[in-house]
């Protein structure tokens, strides 16, 4: 997903970078309008994951202060594990869809 971002971005970046006709903006717009969409879509979805994977990890460390489990401290670690690259994903997939406003902005 972040390559494919990254290649629509330098590929706005591209177009943007020189003079446009009203055409052009027409045409770059609409492909830019289905872009966001599709990426904002992949950005609820992967905000949604994190959440309940958050809600579990959290869930998880205060089961194992109660109880004292070592599965549930070996749940929380695993947990852990996929929290971080979760959020690490969920960062640049926001960052990137950020960047597509702007050239929104530029192209309307």
């Amino acid at each position: 997903m972040w390559k494919e971002l990254k290649e629509f971005i330098d590929y706005m970046e591209d177009k943007t970078s020189k003079e446009l006709t009203k055409e052009e903006k027409k045409e770059l717009n609409e492909e830019l309008q289905t872009k966001i969409g599709y990426f904002q879509h992949e950005r609820i979805v992967h905000f949604l994951v994190t959440m309940l994977v958050a809600i579990c990890t959290i869930i998880s460390i205060m089961g194992f202060v109660a109880f004292k489990s070592i599965g549930l401290a070996l749940l929380f670690v695993a947990l852990m594990c996929l929290l971080v690259p979760y959020i690490v994903h969920y960062f640049h997939l926001e960052n990137g869809v950020q960047k597509l406003y702007t050239y929104y902005d530029k192209v309307k």
